[in-house]
């Protein structure tokens, strides 16, 4: 079918506040928005600023209310742990309903900020629509974050409560998460009232009285609790999701009730082609803005099964483990990080495990959360026969910036770009001069203010911060840190991060270019490129390169051929010299990978362990192989 989204855009560009107004009829209000925008409020503007509304109530009881109470709404897969699970909107509604009395009758109210420090479990799902019921602002911290860095959420945005569980479970390893939460607690200045901690039996917790209580006999207590959802207003927070700051200290993203549930209904039909009833599977964690939207929110206002999976994609028990899940729950559509890819080609580059599989039901592939590489894009291609649809957008924006809308009829796909903008982003490639450059040039990647529903309004507590990080680089611009061009057709590619273009003897060259080379070498698993730094020419390319299982040439003659693929194809502008081999690449939990922190060790340069790294081992493997090549200081 032909695309619509040209006729789509162009009506949202002509008329941005009819174009959402009609978008927010699609859900339940305690009181209808009249005014869609009010460009006098906040700091570029409020999205439905007279509305009431309930996350919560759109996203359970309206679904039980209007037919859908027997459907299921989580299905709960956890090959870590040998168990499924699934929950009716009826059942989450019972759940929620107990875990709000138990919260309600501790004293939090309307407004108290609630943090959850939780692993993949059903409960982590409870806990977020808990407080969204009764007006409490949830701040999920990812399980098993460092101690410190828990404490500095629990400072900055001065919880209530603390919701969590015993342990989580990795591959081959439990991590206790209450030592973690204890001392976190010992740390921060701010001390909440009570913790909730749900016991997992692969690691039980040791309880302190009078703050601790025990999650499974406070909720049995309040089994049958009826809680009505509570009135809020559309601009009241729904939760705080922190991201790393620059400096240190981690920027607290707000998100409001009503422009989040428009935006995301939306996105669900028009981006992903998915209806009501039909299983949605989003493999990301609920610790991440990816675990928020599209593992929670979205199926759910929407009126679908989301997946809950405690897993990875290699190792429980195998690279396989993601078409047994989908085929086994009759998925519709995936949404990962591009990452996830990398490491099941790795593993199973011939894509063997797929046949085992009976994947007929599943029709589209999504990737986000890195550069979605054309080899990667092309393998999945090629092993699964559907769509593979490459989006982009940020935990501040909260949906996707810029995507192919499927449900408006698809675009053609062009590797290597997430297509074109979405309705609410006007989205201009800006030079150095804060002007737009031209078609095909690089630059800095902004979007015209206001941003649309769902995006940050400001950070928690400093609106000066958001304005220093955001509007100020590019004023009426919200700057996205992003750098690449638009083409002729308007579709965006997204080349690096902006302080990931390096300059190689006065020439701008992109990380991300070399990088697509370096990844259609048919060795290569997965790759990585950062500027060294260079007395002659300023900064010089570095590749990592992965290889893939089963490769046993010899490792220099590999990078002979990838220094003469990035020469060929990029040319000898690039001055790429050096490609080193290395067992993997260290990487946050939600897969991206640690650029900066591989430079400052290529540099000599001290660097903070990054709060989010998944494993900090291989930064150690990382310096003894860049000392091997004589960089590092």
């Amino acid at each position: 079918m032909e695309s619509r989204y040209h006729q789509v855009y162009a009506r949202w560009k002509a008329d941005p506040q009819g174009f959402w107004g009609d978008a927010a009829r699609e859900l339940s209000w305690f009181k209808s928005p009249e005014r869609i925008f009010d460009p006098d409020r906040g700091i570029y503007g409020r999205w439905f600023p007279d509305a009431e509304c309930n996350t919560c109530y759109n996203c359970v009881d309206r679904h039980v209310e209007q037919g859908r109470p027997g459907q299921n709404a989580i299905i709960y897969d956890s090959p870590i742990t040998g168990t499924a699970e699934k929950y009716t909107y009826s059942d989450l509604k019972d759940a929620v309903s107990a875990l709000a009395k138990v919260l309600i009758e501790k004293g939090v109210e309307k407004g108290d900020r609630v943090i959850v420090y939780m692993p993949m479990i059903p409960q982590a799902v409870f806990a977020m629509l808990a407080c969204a019921r009764i007006g409490a602002v949830h701040s999920v911290v990812f399980g098993g974050f460092a101690a410190r860095e828990l404490a500095t959420r629990i400072d900055d945005c001065a919880p209530k409560a603390v919701l969590s569980a015993s342990c989580g479970i990795e591959p081959g390893r439990v991590v206790a998460y209450k030592p973690l939460l204890d001392e976190a607690i010992e740390l921060s200045r701010h001390k909440p009232d009570f913790t909730l901690i749900y016991q997992r039996p692969q690691a039980e917790a040791n309880l302190i009285e009078g703050r601790d209580h025990d999650w499974s006999t406070q909720v049995a207590t309040a089994a049958g609790a009826e809680v009505p959802c509570t009135p809020i207003k559309a601009t009241d927070p729904l939760y705080i999701l922190y991201t790393s700051g620059t400096t240190g200290q981690p920027k607290g993203v707000v998100r409001d009730n009503g422009g989040h549930m428009v935006a995301l209904k939306w996105s669900m039909k028009a981006i992903y082609d998915i209806d009501p009833g039909e299983v949605y599977w989003a493999a990301s964690d609920v610790g991440w803005v990816v675990g928020h939207s599209y593992i929670v929110y979205a199926p759910l206002l929407h009126g679908c099964a989301t997946i809950l999976f405690e897993g990875k994609p290699v190792g429980t028990p195998d690279a396989g483990v993601f078409w047994r899940v989908i085929s086994e729950h009759k998925v519709a559509s995936l949404f990962t990080a591009p990452t996830a890819f990398r490491a099941i080609k790795k593993e199973d580059p011939d894509g063997a495990l797929i046949e085992k599989y009976d994947l007929t039901g599943f029709r589209t592939l999504f990737l986000a959360g890195e550069r979605a590489d054309p080899d990667t894009v092309q393998w999945a291609e090629d092993k699964l026969q559907v769509p593979v649809i490459d989006h982009w957008w940020q935990t501040e924006t909260g949906w996707a910036i810029a995507a192919n809308p499927l449900g408006l009829g698809m675009l053609p796909v062009k590797h290597g770009s997430p297509t074109v903008p979405m309705p609410g982003y006007d989205i201009q490639v800006l030079g150095t001069d804060g002007h737009p450059v031209e078609a095909g040039q690089m630059g800095s990647i902004a979007v015209r203010l206001p941003l649309p529903p769902s995006c940050l309004p400001t950070l928690w507590g400093n609106d000066e911060r958001f304005k220093g990080s955001y509007l100020s680089e590019f004023p009426g611009y919200y700057a996205t840190a992003d750098a690449g061009y638009m083409d002729e057709d308007d579709y965006l590619y997204i080349m690096a991060r902006t302080d990931d273009i390096i300059n190689v003897a006065g020439h701008r060259l992109s990380t991300g270019a070399m990088e697509e080379v370096l990844a259609s070498h048919p060795d290569v698993a997965e790759c990585a490129v950062i500027g060294a730094a260079d007395s002659l020419k300023g900064q010089i390319p570095t590749g990592f390169v992965v290889l893939k299982a089963g490769v046993d040439r010899a490792h220099a003659d590999i990078e002979k051929e990838l220094i003469g693929l990035v020469r060929q194809k990029i040319g000898p502008v690039a001055a790429f010299k050096t490609a080193i081999t290395v067992g993997r690449l260290p990487k946050t939990r939600s897969g991206k990978i640690l650029r900066g922190t591989m430079r400052k060790i290529a540099d000599g340069e001290e660097f903070k362990m990054p709060a989010t790294i998944d494993d900090p081992v291989v930064l150690d493997e990382i310096a003894t192989a860049l000392k091997q090549r004589g960089f590092g200081g």
